[in-house]
């Protein structure tokens, strides 16, 4: 039997990094995107987005620097920020359950929320400099 547990320590944060980006990279929308950005540098953005996730929430704070800046001139919509969401929340819910797992993915979904929007802003403003 396969228990759900919370997310709770930075082996947690491993696990649901590692199981969604695995989605991800075999995902027919978002693997091209993914893969042709990453090439062989995924061991480096997995290892980022630890400490990212365990800023986030673990409040143990390990991650400096600009989570949108890499995204900003990324050829994606809505589609995809939803597609992106969907295996999130999969994710999650395949492996973990309670108040940080729910948190998980609110936080997922305004980070997504505000990427989109951002994205689209700069593609129909490309005069604005980029924040």
């Amino acid at each position: 039997m396969n228990t759900k547990n919370s997310i709770a320590h930075l082996e947690d944060i491993k696990l649901l990094v590692d199981s969604f980006y695995g989605k991800v990279r075999d995902d027919d929308l978002l693997a091209p995107i993914f893969n042709d950005r990453m090439g062989n540098r995924w061991p480096e953005h997995l290892e980022k987005m630890y400490k990212f996730w365990q800023t986030v929430l673990l409040d143990e704070h390990t991650y400096y620097g600009s989570p949108f800046l890499p995204h900003a001139h990324l050829e994606v919509d809505k589609t995809h920020f939803e597609r992106w969401l969907t295996l999130f929340y999969a994710t999650v819910e395949e492996h973990f359950m309670g108040e940080k797992a729910e948190e998980a993915k609110w936080r997922a979904n305004k980070m997504a929320e505000m990427f989109l929007y951002k994205i689209e802003y700069y593609r129909d403003n490309p005069k604005r400099p980029i924040l």
